[in-house]
């Protein structure tokens, strides 16, 4: 599976938009500066394709699988990625009922 490079990606951005390189760049440098920003807020949305949430996790008990001894894990801050359903429709096809 081929995936698309930075530059592939400005570079059919820029084709299909009809603006420069250089200005798609920005906008995205632009784009991912405030998404990181609203995220640390608590959530930022990307309408059509999901949501960036900031969760908190518990504190839990864990195993080391090397020796089997219990371990605590401490509570953390972590940033999820929640995929809309039209992109998951869109890429995996519409559930079927």
């Amino acid at each position: 599976m081929a995936k698309m490079t930075q530059t592939q990606i400005f570079t059919e951005l820029s084709t299909k938009t009809g603006i420069s390189k250089k200005q798609v760049k920005e906008f995205m440098t632009i784009l991912t500066d405030l998404a990181y920003r609203e995220a640390k807020k608590g959530e930022f949305a990307f309408p059509g394709l999901g949501k960036l949430v900031k969760q908190k996790r518990k504190a839990r008990i864990g195993r080391n699988p090397a020796t089997g001894e219990q371990i605590k894990i401490p509570a953390k801050t972590v940033l999820k990625f929640r995929v809309a359903k039209a992109a998951k429709d869109a890429v995996l096809g519409a559930a079927k009922k």
